[in-house]
């Protein structure tokens, strides 16, 4: 005797077995995906309460607990509303996430290419954050890459200033009321100052990492955007990119990850002899 799973099986086509399998992997896929969005946050520990949930649902008709169950089973009615709502912070992220994938992140930073930093202004932002973490004063620069942050921005002071060492030093200057909060960078400005931003919940960052630390990653999980956090305890530099977080050791490995993610890369110029075979080549063809 033959189960019903394998009968069926026996009877699809190559094409509706195929297209079976896909549909299996691509679920797989998401399933995978959200847990891997959810690990470690506050989202895993709303997770573990549906799992909980629904093994009360099943054990209560189970163990004909007729109140609990009927109780449990109108609760279900509101369960896609609820999780929507308690899930809503990881879906945004989820959906953001997507334009940085294959061409419409492209189209994200063809969009935003005004944005790039210049070589100059990058050695402004390492003089700066070098002085600073030498002198453990506290700051979180913020770098615009794909994202606008003008809500942000609008929680601060707009500055619209020549990015400098002199002025971001200034800004995070203790006596200067504009310390406690964050910069925010767009091209080669300073856009504003002061600027609060979302904390990351997170649970996978070091304990060791406070409150400035946390805003620094916390702008970077739902915006795409690249924050530098000095610590005001330790003088050490992290950077934080895609709700990632991770610490630098020297103001050149600062320069190289801002040079590689935020300065427009020149088309490498042709040598002299490359361009004389190119020429060589177009008078073969006739061209």
């Amino acid at each position: 005797m033959e189960y019903p799973l394998i009968q069926s099986l026996k009877e699809m086509t190559t094409r509706d077995l195929a297209v079976a399998v896909v549909d299996i992997l691509i679920v797989a896929f998401l399933i995978y995906r959200i847990l891997m969005l959810v690990r470690g946050t506050r989202g895993w520990r709303i997770l573990l309460g549906v799992l909980v949930f629904t093994v009360a649902l099943l054990l209560s008709d189970t163990l004909r607990l007729t109140t609990l169950h009927w109780i449990l089973e109108k609760a279900t009615l509101l369960g896609p509303v609820a999780l929507v709502i308690l899930f809503l912070p990881e879906l945004r992220q989820a959906l953001e996430g997507l334009t940085r994938l294959g061409f419409l992140a492209d189209a994200v930073k063809d969009v935003g290419h005004e944005q790039n930093l210049d070589r100059a202004s990058v050695e402004e932002i390492v003089g700066a954050v070098a002085e600073m973490a030498k002198d453990k004063v506290g700051a979180i620069i913020v770098i615009e890459t794909g994202s606008r942050l003008d809500e942000v921005a609008a929680t601060g002071v707009t500055l619209n200033a020549k990015i400098t060492t002199s002025i971001l030093g200034s800004i995070f200057f203790g006596q200067n009321p504009l310390h406690d909060g964050a910069v925010i960078v767009r091209g080669d400005h300073v856009l504003a100052a002061a600027c609060r931003l979302p904390l990351s919940e997170n649970q996978r960052i070091d304990r060791r990492m406070h409150m400035r630390h946390r805003a620094g990653v916390g702008v970077t999980e739902s915006n795409d955007v690249i924050s530098i956090v000095v610590s005001e305890e330790r003088g050490t530099i992290s950077v934080a990119q895609d709700g990632r977080i991770s610490q630098v050791s020297t103001t050149t490995e600062l320069r190289e990850f801002l040079i590689k993610n935020t300065v427009e890369q020149e088309e490498p110029q042709p040598t002299p002899r490359k361009r004389r075979r190119d020429r060589e080549r177009k008078q073969e063809e006739g061209v």
